[in-house]
């Protein structure tokens, strides 16, 4: 079981479902959202940071589809008062 390291220093447990769901919510239809998924739980390592999943799934939706990365970008700002 991977643990991944929140922001305020904090670990938890790695859960691809959260990279689905999120990436859904960008835009991304639900088949390409667990293939993000997939391809995040295979690279992410004990103490990946969030921030650092983060980056590779904004890198993934942006090369598949801008719109997706500003959809992202957008929530995270206005909703969950994220760097945007």
């Amino acid at each position: 079981m991977v643990m991944v390291k929140k922001r305020d220093g904090r670990k938890e447990t790695f859960l691809p479902e959260k990279i689905v769901v999120s990436a859904v919510k960008s835009g991304a239809p639900p088949e390409y959202a667990r293939t993000i998924a997939q391809t995040i739980g295979r690279l992410a390592t004990e103490n990946v940071s969030t921030q650092e999943i983060r980056t590779k799934v904004l890198a993934d939706l942006e090369s598949r589809n801008p719109d997706w990365k500003k959809s992202w970008l957008e929530y995270d700002a206005l909703v969950k008062k994220g760097p945007a």
